[in-house]
């Protein structure tokens, strides 16, 4: 009887060594991710080093895809954190921020003097601005919208411009443009503008073949042309925020979730 009940208490112990092990696997998924991100941001800072600018651009769009990954698999494991998300804004401030801002100043802004450098300054620093006020008011705002764009749409723009012009320093007329661009865009990322979130899938849930058939033809459609199509879907998606201000108006600005205690 004495050994069954050892035998129990050995195989209920190594049970809970598997549980835990499992636990911190699960827990450790999404910060590998956030570090994915976080090196694809730096290897984006490389590349543009070395005037690698369309793979410069190509790395902070995996990057994307990696932050995207991070949330829908902590969520979908159930292993959302505090640091997970504390970790995901730092790592989106090097990827979103400082990464596309170096990666327009050295691409088209670097011949043009102080004012036009200005230009990436600031989407450098509306990038935090905007990251820290998305902590702040997570929990009190309509999930379907993004208050402001979104850092990741914004370094979209960047990007796609990049890709679009094929990594060509532009004449000065058109980085001239592009410098009056990344102030736009800078502003809109901590504007009050609302833009769709796509958080809402309950239409897709609804119709999941017309959702899958849209997404597929989409995909061949950008695939004709990526560079034209890619840069059509981002700046038409900057744009839609100011274009939904016009058509639907003003929405009251939510108060901010209260602060914590902190030790």
């Amino acid at each position: 009887m004495i050994r069954r009940r050892h035998g129990r208490a050995a195989r209920r112990r190594r049970w809970d060594e598997l549980r835990d092990k499992r636990s911190r696997t699960i827990f450790l998924l999404p910060s590998l991710l956030t570090t994915a991100n976080l090196v694809g941001g730096f290897l984006a800072l490389l590349l543009t080093a070395h005037a690698r600018y369309v793979e410069a651009a190509v790395v902070i769009f995996v990057a994307m895809v990696m932050d995207l990954l991070d949330g829908r698999v902590a969520r979908l494991m159930k292993a959302t954190s505090q640091f997970g998300v504390e970790y995901d804004s730092l790592a989106d401030v090097v990827s979103f921020g400082v990464a596309p801002a170096f990666l327009m100043f050295s691409f088209a802004l670097v011949g043009l003097g102080k004012p036009a450098w200005f230009a990436a300054f600031l989407f450098a620093i509306c990038a935090a601005l905007r990251l820290a006020r998305f902590n702040v008011y997570t929990g009190v705002t309509d999930k379907r919208f993004f208050t402001g764009l979104s850092t990741p749409a914004a370094s979209g723009v960047v990007c796609a411009t990049v890709i679009f012009l094929q990594g060509v320093p532009p004449p000065r007329g058109v980085a001239v443009a592009l410098a009056i661009g990344t102030y736009f865009v800078a502003l809109l990322m901590v504007s009050t503008f609302k833009y769709w979130s796509f958080k809402d899938l309950g239409w897709a849930q609804r119709h999941p073949a017309q959702t899958l058939l849209g997404v597929v033809l989409g995909v061949m459609i950008v695939a004709t042309n990526p560079e034209f199509f890619l840069f059509i879907i981002f700046i038409g998606y900057a744009a839609s925020g100011p274009v939904r201000r016009l058509v639907v108006g003003a929405s009251p600005v939510p108060e901010p979730a209260p602060l914590k205690d902190t030790p």
